[in-house]
């Protein structure tokens, strides 16, 4: 009993100066808490890399991108939309091969609990249904990979008079415009924003040593947004000809708003044709019955 009581009591000796200790010495200074506070991650440093390490799935859906057979001009094509869409060049294969994957997916299940149980291979019906699954198969990344697109190039569009905002502040503060352009792409408002992240990649390779205007003709090519690609034109005729950046910013500025607006008076426009087919197959039936109902429910009543 006597060595249970020595053995407890110098555990607790030990907990209670061990653990004030083990604090004290671990503890970080204040500066340092900062310093991490700046520095990126490990997994957030991972994921700004030019090119991504590819996961075993990807790697299986490029090596089928690669055995489908593609000419040059479509394999242009479709590279230029996957960077528009914000993909990298490289995954071109990885579409392709989700394409391939896709057409022969959807239609399998069809062949194998339906067609095959009830020898339906050869029926026309089935058939055709299978080579209606395996066509939408192949081009459902394609749809999927348009719509993506389009609603990026609607936000860039969206996201663009502010930022020239921001750039018309910043160069009428003295800043140079490829300070001005990380300013704004660095804002806290817009973090996520596709265009201040290729503002940030254009910006990376100015600092490489690429040349400004071919830095910024390659943002405009890759967002695939003609408001972008005004913009780039109105910066390099504005360096070119020595006008004033900030007054051809605030124009340019004030030109996308109205723009804007007017595209926004478009749709508000549109409304009242796109209602008319839901009023005239939806609402004025029920209308109809609720007003006329109790009517011909006493003609036919009065008249039986």
């Amino acid at each position: 009993m006597l060595y249970l009581v020595v053995l407890l009591a110098f555990v607790s000796v030990a907990l209670l100066t061990g653990i004030p200790l083990y604090l004290l010495l671990t503890r970080r200074s204040v500066v340092q808490e900062r310093l991490e506070k700046l520095m990126p991650k490990q997994s957030e440093m991972s994921k700004v890399g030019i090119v991504r390490q590819k996961t075993p799935f990807q790697t299986f859906l490029a090596g089928l991108g690669e055995k489908v057979p593609t000419s040059p001009k479509e394999k242009s094509k479709y590279t230029q939309y996957l960077v528009a869409a914000g993909y990298h060049r490289e995954s071109i294969y990885i579409f392709m091969g989700s394409k391939l994957l896709l057409a022969v997916l959807l239609p399998l299940p069809v062949v194998l609990f339906v067609a095959l149980p009830k020898g339906l291979v050869l029926n026309p019906k089935m058939l055709l249904l299978e080579v209606g699954l395996l066509i939408f198969g192949f081009l459902a990344p394609s749809l999927y990979l348009q719509r993506k697109v389009q609603a990026r190039t609607t936000e860039i569009f969206h996201t663009l008079p502010d930022i020239l905002d921001l750039l018309t502040i910043c160069v009428e503060a003295g800043v140079s415009i490829d300070a001005a352009l990380v300013k704004a792409s660095d804002n806290p408002q817009f973090k996520g924003n596709p265009l201040t992240e290729e503002m940030k990649r254009a910006s990376m390779e100015i600092r490489a040593g690429k040349l400004r205007t071919d830095a910024l003709k390659d943002m405009a090519d890759r967002t695939m947004v003609d408001d972008i690609k005004a913009f780039v034109t109105m910066l390099i005729q504005t360096e070119r000809f020595g006008t004033s950046l900030s007054q051809a910013l605030r124009v340019h500025s004030d030109s996308l708003r109205t723009k804007r607006r007017q595209i926004a008076e478009e749709a508000a426009a549109k409304t009242s044709v796109k209602m008319l087919f839901p009023l005239i197959f939806f609402v004025f039936p029920a209308l109809l019955i609720v007003i006329l109902g109790p009517a011909v429910i006493t003609m036919m009543k009065a008249f039986p």
